[in-house]
């Protein structure tokens, strides 16, 4: 997903300096749905391709997602696309937010990771999380009332066998980077006391996080937030919002439908693109100017222990030129403003 013009391109990572703070990135989720569908054979080599452009534009972080059963294919299994991923990329960590623990064996799930580690030369960020679709709890055959349970269960156990060499290859970092995907103050309390780093940067969260950590004998100086920003950069982002919104309201049905949440929104419940008269939505997107990303980030990340913050590569394949200067604003004006000492 390159644009071809010269104007606005940013230079190669190797001309720009690493993130010494905050570390930007994306987050990719391989949606291919059937209005905008590409062929099959022709997407997750472009997805590829995006990877390869971010990391040469400087992202710092590439974040991978998972569901199952999705029309449009919804990355089901992240890292096998991770270890695809690190081929073609050279300094970008490469995350997972998040793997699906509860239908994951913890043995299986830590023998991928160490090799997709291995195969990135260290790069490996490991976010598990429970799950909330019915459907791919039945697919599975798992039950989904366990889930948190579960979840706990194969974290501790996959840190064990990738920190004590309970898996060959052992994987080269040591400890592997390890995330919990609770979003609410109960979970992220439970992060906290097994000295897990949190992939939310909701402020309650964060708090119970951080109580969770003194709780467990932690040092709080170890904490560490992930989160998804949910934001897309554009030049006039009154033009671009007004061509993002089928694909944004698409995504947000897709996710109720799958969730059973509920009847579908229409397009009257988005709002603008700052998210004004919007109804209640599981995904807040805003369609910011650089300058406006920049301030919006700042302060959610304010005071808080943000390691890494990420945002769509691209909403259910929104245009394709919005796409690639969404990229060239997001990992260049946008990320040198966030990743400044």
């Amino acid at each position: 997903m390159t644009d071809e013009r010269d104007a606005g391109r940013g230079p190669d990572a190797s001309e720009r300096p690493a993130a010494e703070g905050l570390k930007v990135g994306l987050f990719v989720d391989a949606r291919n749905p059937q209005p905008w569908r590409r062929p099959w054979r022709e997407h997750y080599p472009r997805l590829l391709d995006l990877a390869a452009e971010a990391d040469r534009l400087g992202a710092d972080c590439i974040w991978l997602t998972e569901h199952h059963g999705f029309d449009d294919g919804y990355l089901p299994q992240p890292l096998v696309l991770a270890a695809a991923a690190a081929s073609r990329t050279a300094r970008a960590r490469i995350g997972t937010a998040v793997l699906l623990a509860p239908i994951r064996d913890p043995v299986h799930l830590a023998e991928e990771a160490a090799l997709v580690d291995l195969v990135s030369g260290g790069r490996l960020e490991l976010g598990l999380g429970a799950g909330y679709v019915p459907g791919e709890f039945e697919l599975f055959g798992v039950d989904m009332a366990a889930r948190f349970a579960t979840l706990d269960a194969v974290f501790t156990r996959v840190r064990a066998l990738l920190t004590d060499g309970g898996v060959t290859p052992a994987p080269l970092q040591r400890p592997v980077p390890m995330w919990l995907g609770y979003g609410g103050p109960v979970g992220a309390r439970r992060a906290g006391r097994m000295g897990a780093s949190l992939l939310t940067i909701g402020r309650r969260a964060a708090a119970a996080y951080l109580e969770g950590l003194a709780e467990g004998g932690h040092d709080l100086a170890s904490a560490r937030l992930a989160g998804d920003v949910d934001i897309v950069v554009a030049d006039d982002p009154e033009a671009a919002y007004e061509r993002i919104r089928p694909h944004y309201l698409y995504q947000l049905n897709s996710y109720r439908q799958a969730g059973r949440l509920g009847p579908p929104h229409s397009e009257a419940e988005l709002g603008d693109r700052l998210g004004h008269g919007r109804a209640r939505v599981q995904l807040n997107l805003l369609v910011l100017s650089p300058d406006e990303a920049v301030t919006e980030v700042r302060r959610r990340v304010a005071g808080l222990p943000v390691a890494h913050v990420y945002t769509w590569a691209t909403v259910a394949q929104m245009p394709e030129d919005l796409a690639a200067r969404h990229l060239e604003l997001w990992l260049g004006p946008v990320r040198d403003a966030l990743s400044a000492p």
